[in-house]
């Protein structure tokens, strides 16, 4: 598991002053959807199940998720029973139109179907939210969580930036909110996606004989607590270097 205790501004590294401006934006982007929204009381969680009377487990919310189909983005938010920290989380995809071409799935030689061709999914990143409506994480999970179709890290890391929700449904704040949040976290996302790889390699070995991408018990892959106002100021900070 990846955790913020190991963190350091050295995440950041990789990423040029143009990229390090544009999550600074992002930044910007998550705030004045919060403030906008919390105009009225309400928050991005609460907009998506606005048009629910009842919160029910595992069920998608909104009904049908949200799919921007000119960047054939998507998302949906839900519970799982047991979770102790989070009302629910968000999980982001990219679908197959926007999947660049030569991008292949990860090798597999397992008996499970996995969406392909023109079905194909990938799955980004997870967002944990509260009970007051703000994320407190982001994780990365096993293929058989989401039914994804399921690529490497890197391939994942490249697709992040076409990640985007631009419409009204169910709510233009939320949609803003999480496509700004993508962009401020990148540098997470990545090491958690490569965690989440490293966490399987490692899984195939401990249980040579089972269906790493199957199995049942390995679930969440990594994790990290993270804090939006943190971030932003951390990006201010190397940004006025």
């Amino acid at each position: 598991m990846v955790s913020v205790e190991k963190q350091d501004p050295a995440i950041f590294s990789p990423y040029s002053r143009e990229q390090l401006a544009a999550m600074a934006a992002a930044g910007a982007q998550v705030r004045e959807c919060y403030r906008l929204l919390e105009k009225t009381g309400a928050n991005v969680v609460g907009q998506i199940l606005a048009a629910s009377e009842t919160f029910y487990e595992w069920n998608h919310y909104p009904e049908g998720d949200v799919f921007d189909r000119e960047s054939a983005s998507q998302y949906y938010y839900h519970a799982h029973r047991g979770a102790e920290l989070e009302h629910g989380h968000f999980h982001t995809f990219l679908r197959a139109a926007a999947i660049k071409k030569g991008v292949r799935p990860a090798p597999y030689e397992g008996e499970a179907e996995r969406p392909l061709g023109s079905d194909a999914i990938a799955h980004l990143i997870s967002i944990s939210m509260n009970d007051e409506g703000y994320p407190i994480g982001l994780f990365a999970v096993n293929r058989w969580v989401t039914g994804e179709t399921f690529y490497a890290a890197e391939d994942v890391i490249a697709m992040l930036p076409d990640f985007r929700i631009e419409h009204t449904f169910p709510c233009l704040a939320t949609n803003m909110w999480i496509t700004a949040m993508v962009r401020l976290f990148t540098p997470q996302i990545a090491n958690l996606l490569r965690e989440r790889d490293r966490s399987i390699a490692a899984w195939c070995e401990r249980y040579p004989d089972r269906d790493v991408y199957e199995d049942r018990e390995l679930e969440m892959t990594s994790y990290l607590p993270i804090s939006v106002s943190r971030q932003i100021a951390l990006i201010d900070k190397l940004l006025r270097r």
